[in-house]
């Protein structure tokens, strides 16, 4: 069984990709693996080492600490650690990302917890 970690570093190598809008073939040809290979690598079946990590943050124009981004909270109760992200969720993450104003970005965040917190409420 993959340790969490493992899973939560292979979604956000997925996310990473499907954001960039790449395949799995393509971010194999950079990487010198095989689509396979990323498959298993994005589903946390076989470990990325950390040589191959940084290989993957330069194949997808992110910092290696992408990846780790948010693994702390995949280890509380409430956090899911099933959830998947479809492509729209991590193309509007992609969108909200791009957005120069970081007052502005800071502010759509805070309309998404509050929209989000009444949903939960009701």
């Amino acid at each position: 069984m993959p340790h969490p970690t493992d899973v939560f570093v292979g979604r956000r190598v997925r996310e990473a990709r499907v954001a960039k809008g790449m395949s799995q073939t393509d971010l194999g040809d950079r990487l010198g693996v095989s689509f396979q290979q990323v498959q298993k690598y994005e589903k946390g079946t076989n470990r990325v080492g950390a040589s191959r990590l940084l290989q993957t943050a330069q194949a997808l124009t992110v910092p290696v600490e992408y990846f780790f981004d948010g693994v702390d909270e995949t280890h509380t109760d409430d956090a899911p650690s099933n959830a998947k992200l479809s492509r729209k969720a991590i193309a509007t993450a992609t969108k909200l990302h791009q957005i120069p104003d970081d007052a502005m970005r800071r502010e759509i965040i805070r309309l998404i917890d509050v929209a989000s917190e009444i949903r939960m409420a009701s």
